[in-house]
């Protein structure tokens, strides 16, 4: 039976990074960048990446990576997402990773794994795994279309673009357009993409690589709601306590320890369902199921989390100046990303046979 604990190795991770982001990621510092025209952290995401070489956690060492497993990535994006760090982690290093992985284009990703470049998938974030996408057209050897909700499109180095001939082509960020979107979360900006004859190199097959990066997506996209979610639940339990109405804690009345219960009961299954997914991911067996097991509960409980931590922080809680609105937003966003709840309950019920009545 498969140990769903978290290994000495993966705490030790877990304490460097999360020290890592206490120091260089502070709740004011992600609201004033929020506020700015910079909204990635490219310093922050180089201390990550360079200094700690957890943007080639998934890539084999033998092409210059870490050699690790979706597990230790996931224990990196529930850190992240305690955070909301506006750094390019979850495009570059998971869904840019693993699409060139399936294409085996060793040379982009000993760049991705270095940190030194920021890829992106030029895929709408929106898009569930299996579903279809977009792509450009490929007319004498350039590109030319319009792609929209391109998450991280603006830190990007490199984007891979699927192209109408069912290749997936990686474009230089400086021979295309990259346009700002209004988005809800701005921890994680999305873009338009926009390609006039744009030179591209054929990395390999659209299809299968599209596929890999998004299931993987989705079932790591669980871990960072699963760290979006316990960030609210301690902060609310801590606000709590230190509290006062009618001179007594405000966690001791009963009505707001059965919402916090409640609360507690989600992200504790939370946190099983997206180990699942991620011990899944890393043995490669059973990943479909997993996956969508964990994004069909993930997206609800980090909302319901985040909501309750806004409400319960009374006035605070309503304002810019507390983080509390990021971790809705953020919370919010990745409902859906990489697909809907009810979509994948959709998936999960062809998957194990279950149809509608």
């Amino acid at each position: 039976m498969t140990d769903l604990l978290y290994s000495e190795e993966e705490e030790a991770l877990r304490a460097a990074v999360r020290g890592l982001l206490t120091d260089h990621c502070p709740p004011a510092d992600v609201i004033a960048r929020t506020e700015s025209d910079v909204p990635h952290d490219l310093d922050l995401w180089k201390l990550l990446a360079d200094s700690m070489g957890l943007a080639g956690l998934l890539v084999p060492e033998a092409q210059g990576g870490q050699g690790a497993t979706h597990r230790e990535v996931a224990v990196v994006l529930e850190e992240l997402g305690r955070a909301v760090a506006p750094v390019p982690y979850l495009t570059s290093a998971v869904v840019a990773t693993e699409a060139l992985l399936a294409c085996g284009d060793e040379e982009l990703l000993g760049r991705l794994a270095s940190g030194r470049t920021i890829g992106a998938l030029a895929v709408g974030l929106h898009t569930a795994p299996g579903a279809a996408f977009a792509a450009v057209r490929l007319e004498n050897g350039t590109l030319h279309g319009e792609l929209t909700g391109i998450a991280d499109a603006g830190a990007a180095d490199v984007l891979l673009v699927p192209a109408d001939d069912g290749g997936l082509y990686a474009v230089s960020a400086d021979a295309v357009t990259v346009t700002p979107q209004t988005s809800l979360d701005q921890t994680r900006p999305l873009a338009t993409v926009t390609l006039d004859s744009a030179p591209g190199r054929r990395t390999g097959d659209a299809g299968p690589a599209v596929r890999r990066a998004l299931r993987a997506a989705a079932g790591l996209l669980a871990s960072e709601q699963l760290g979006v979610a316990d960030w609210a639940l301690t902060e609310t339990v801590r606000y709590l306590k230190e509290r006062k109405q009618f001179n007594r804690p405000v966690g001791g009345f009963q009505a707001l320890k059965h919402r916090l219960a409640q609360v507690w009961l989600e992200v504790v299954n939370l946190r099983a369902a997206a180990r699942a997914a991620a011990d899944a991911l890393a043995r490669g067996q059973d990943t479909d199921v997993s996956v969508a097991v964990a994004q069909a509960y993930a997206a609800p409980a980090a909302v319901h989390a985040a909501e309750e931590a806004v409400q319960l922080h009374g006035g605070i809680g309503m304002t810019w100046e507390h983080p509390a609105h990021l971790y809705l937003k953020r919370a919010k966003a990745d409902s859906i990303a990489y697909g809907t709840a009810g979509a994948h309950r959709s998936a999960l019920a062809e998957l194990v046979d279950l149809g509608a009545p």
